[in-house]
């Protein structure tokens, strides 16, 4: 196996300066008072090795490292400790218009940035034109990229990025610029270099793009590399540790406790309790609740999301017809889903019970428990939907 990249002991410190602009009588009375400039981690102690033509998703918080991590790699930014090795050319783009003059124009800082990559100018002049059409900004390259809005930096600087052909390609949210029609464009240029063998770190915070695109994935939180593995698996780490710990991931109870939901149980479909379901098999949910009083006509619901947070079913017993009569005491409810059509990855289950009108929750478990399915077949996308297929000759 071929590593094109490998990282030992990666670490970035960054001097804090205080409040305001620096200035020599601040500076000289921090040298008599003793005191140090206080020191910021944004990397520290980070070691991996990337194989070649390998696509790997960079995700975690803002601050959390993610950008210090792809500029020491492109060797933009000088590591406070630890090393990267390389093997092949890279191309990057870490930040928006970086590298660009912006007094020169699009044309002259396509040469520019070519030659900062260390390609001949006559290569970059004879991929001029697919990098202007790439770009779409044939109508406006000979201007001064200080009047380019930042939808036309991105596409200038990832058309530089992708048609110089690099060995490994670094994007850092290239995809949170620029309109529909550009991000198509931008993945279709990434799937083919995929195809191709192309070694590619990939930071978004677009999850789903993560799950779908990459081959592994890096969580970075607070500067430290802290798992490393399936898209699946890191986002879902990801999502029920670090976002729910800091309240960003919409995790919650409530309701009026008229009834409460006393425990939620999830079952395959022998009976079992188990949180590894099998695609194609069923799920079997039991609801166990307690009505404070009596209640008449309470409808149950339950909803499943994706890993990162993409709503992909939900249904209640008024939705399918099925009437509760009244409740009062304990009791259960069951709902079973067979076949289960959901594909291999991590999932979150909510469940609820609430007024036939809605206007009453009595009690909401949001995102309550979470869930695995398994496919023995590798089957592409998110859902497992019945198809048959036929074959018939055509006569001649």
């Amino acid at each position: 196996m071929t590593i094109a990249i490998e990282v030992h002991g990666l670490s970035k410190a960054y001097r804090k300066q205080g409040v305001g602009v620096p200035t020599l009588y601040k500076t000289l009375a921090r040298i008599l008072q003793g005191r140090e400039l206080e020191e910021f981690w944004a990397l520290r102690d980070v070691s991996f090795e990337v194989p070649k033509g390998a696509t790997i998703g960079v995700i975690g918080p803002n601050g959390s490292g993610k950008s210090s991590l792809l500029g020491l790699i492109a060797g933009t930014i000088t590591p406070s400790a630890g090393r990267v090795h390389t093997v092949g050319r890279i191309s990057s783009l870490l930040e928006l218009g970086a590298g660009f003059h912006p007094e020169m124009s699009g044309r002259e800082n396509v040469i520019l940035n070519a030659s900062i990559l260390g390609i001949p100018r006559e290569d970059v002049v004879r991929k001029m034109d697919k990098i202007i059409d790439f770009a779409d900004l044939r109508d406006f390259i000979d201007m001064p990229v200080k009047h380019y809005s930042s939808g036309m930096y991105v596409r200038l600087g990832f058309a530089v990025a992708v048609e110089t052909d690099p060995d490994i390609l670094l994007t850092d949210e290239v995809l949170a610029v620029g309109d529909v029609a550009f991000q198509n464009k931008c993945m279709e240029r990434l799937h083919d270099f995929k195809r191709r063998g192309k070694t590619m770190l990939f930071v978004s915070h677009a999850l789903e793009t993560v799950h779908q695109f990459c081959d592994e994935a890096f969580l970075i939180l607070d500067g430290r590399l802290v798992e490393r593995g399936s898209p699946s698996d890191v986002i879902f780490s990801y999502l029920k540790g670090y976002m729910l710990r800091i309240g960003k991931l919409h995790v919650e109870e409530f309701g009026t406790r008229q009834i409460t939901i006393d425990d939620v149980v999830i079952q395959d479909q022998s009976g079992t309790e188990t949180t590894e379901l099998k695609a194609g098999e069923a799920l079997v949910v039991d609801i166990h609740y307690t009505a404070h009083e009596r209640i008449e006509t309470p409808v149950f619901g339950f909803g499943i999301k994706s890993a990162n947070g993409i709503h992909i079913f939900g249904s209640n017993t008024q939705c399918e017809a099925y009437t509760v009569p009244e409740v009062h005491g304990k009791g259960r409810v069951r709902v079973r889903v067979e076949p289960l059509q959901l594909r291999e990855g991590n999932f979150f289950l909510s469940v609820a019970c609430h007024s036939p009108d809605h206007k009453v929750q009595y009690h909401r478990l949001e995102d309550w428990l979470a869930f695995s399915v398994v496919d023995d077949v590798d089957r592409a996308g998110m859902l497992l939907l019945n198809n048959q297929w036929e074959w018939q000759p055509e006569s001649g």
